[in-house]
């Protein structure tokens, strides 16, 4: 038998991950309408969202900075609500040439566009008007959206997701993300959420599938998830959340069915997914060409922290603690690169899909002089560890990956609107309340990226 080459392929995807609303500004252009992002305001440390770095106006800057890198991918996000302003009302052609432009200005860089459908900026009037993704009609409505998207720019963009970390969904997080307002937070709700969700994701890739030569993948967000001790109840609860967390979508995205332990959960807890007959059968049909993810640390969980009548999908929250054995950043996100090694064979292995790391970074306080390259040596180390640990899962334990994207590598804002927390390998000189000039500055980890792309991930030293 001949030896596994350890050599990434010759068409290894490189890039950079960004979304709408931490990237883009420009929220009252072009026929934007209003996302409940435009309404949140600035606090102490976090910005409001109105120009982020300004992407919608310099875009070109941007993607000058990537081609130099050498970078051959970009996943953007469209911003449902610049193309769609009311979320169900009609369509916003200022809004679909804006994002026409910036794909064809990435092709003519020789850079692959790969787009995500929603990155939690609901449109405000189907938020305020149905409660986000609690309602089957904003669901329907999202459908609408994406196949427009897909009928637009399928002739020129291979990859799609629908859900970025689709299963944040199914943890409490989920109230702030799917556009919903007001209410008591029910467990009833938050399944009934992920349900829709799902249900959205399926009818889009099945109309991906059914109509184009386009794939489309699932994605989660993975954080490898370690018991605290040997105590059984720890690996019992750590195991199940794998399941309910993870598998759970997983499991749908490839063999179109919810996890057989997680339907049992709702059915002995009586809890109301309002899932039809009608839509576990269009589940059925599902079908994914790759599994991404994003992966930034490891969590770990103490079963000692946890009631025993705590939800699955609580449990995190209750029983999170810091493991004694990884670094943590100042954000107190633990560094992992061999969690990011066993992630990738968790979905390759069971699934025997193309596997797609479309986000993973560090983000950490920065601030420039004015005159001398940021030594961003932690950044450097960091990537370099975690792209080892993805060799080693290629070469090493025979798991097929498609590319490796960075989050936010001209900096952005963060997922909390904190433009201390930085993860870019390009300066945006702005901080939270003071856009200053927007100039971008490469680090000293831009050229460092640079010399690992041009050796296609030969040279990480």
């Amino acid at each position: 038998m001949d030896k596994v080459s350890k050599e990434l392929p010759e068409d290894f995807l490189w890039g950079n991950s960004v979304s709408s609303m931490q990237t883009e500004g420009g929220w009252n252009e072009g026929g934007k309408g209003m996302s409940v992002y435009d309404i949140r305001e600035a606090t102490e440390f976090s910005s409001d969202w109105k120009v982020a770095n300004d992407n919608y106006n310099n875009y070109d800057i941007d993607f000058d900075h990537l081609k130099n890198l050498g970078m051959n991918c970009y996943r953007f996000q469209i911003s449902w609500s610049r193309v769609n302003p009311d979320g169900d009302g009609a369509f916003n052609e200022e809004g679909i040439e804006y994002y026409s432009k910036l794909i064809d200005a990435l092709i003519n860089r020789g850079i692959e566009p790969m787009i995500c459908l929603y990155h939690f900026d609901m449109p405000l009037n189907l938020a305020r008007k149905y409660n986000g993704f609690l309602s089957k009609h904003v669901m329907k409505a999202f459908v609408g959206f994406g196949v427009e998207m897909v009928k637009r720019f399928g002739d020129r963009v291979k990859y799609w997701i629908t859900f970025n970390e689709q299963n944040l969904f199914h943890v409490p997080e989920a109230f702030r993300i799917s556009g919903y307002l007001e209410g008591e937070q029910t467990l009833d709700e938050l399944y009934q959420i992920s349900h829709n969700v799902m249900m959205g994701h399926v009818k889009i890739a099945n109309y991906i599938h059914e109509n184009t030569e386009c794939k489309i993948g699932g994605m989660l967000a993975y954080s490898e998830s370690y018991p605290a001790t040997c105590a059984p109840r720890d690996i019992l609860l750590a195991r199940k959340w794998d399941e309910f967390i993870n598998y759970n979508l997983l499991d749908a995205f490839v063999h179109g069915r919810y996890s057989n332990e997680v339907l049992t959960y709702v059915k002995n807890h009586q809890i109301d997914m309002k899932a039809t007959e009608e839509e576990l059968k269009e589940l059925s049909n599902l079908k994914s060409d790759f599994l991404s993810f994003s992966y930034y640390a490891s969590s770990t969980i103490n079963s000692n922290l946890v009631s025993t009548d705590t939800p699955i999908n609580y449990i995190m929250k209750e029983g999170k603690q810091k493991n004694p054995y990884l670094e943590s950043t100042e954000w107190g996100w633990q560094i992992d690169p061999l969690g990011f090694r066993d992630v990738f064979n968790k979905l390759y292995q069971r699934y025997q899909l193309p596997v797609f790391p479309i986000e993973n970074g560090i983000g950490v306080k920065e601030e420039w002089d004015g005159k001398n390259e940021i030594n961003d040596q932690y950044r450097i180390d960091y990537h370099r560890a975690h792209l080892q640990a993805m060799k080693d899962a290629m070469f090493e334990d025979g798991v097929e990956v498609i590319g490796y994207l960075g989050w936010g590598l001209i900096d952005i804002l963060s997922s909390q609107g904190d433009m201390r927390k930085r993860y870019g390998v390009v300066y945006v000189n702005r901080d939270n309340h003071d856009l200053k000039d927007m100039k971008r500055i490469p680090k000293r980890s831009y050229w460092w990226l640079k010399r690992v792309i041009e050796s296609n991930g030969e040279d990480i030293e």
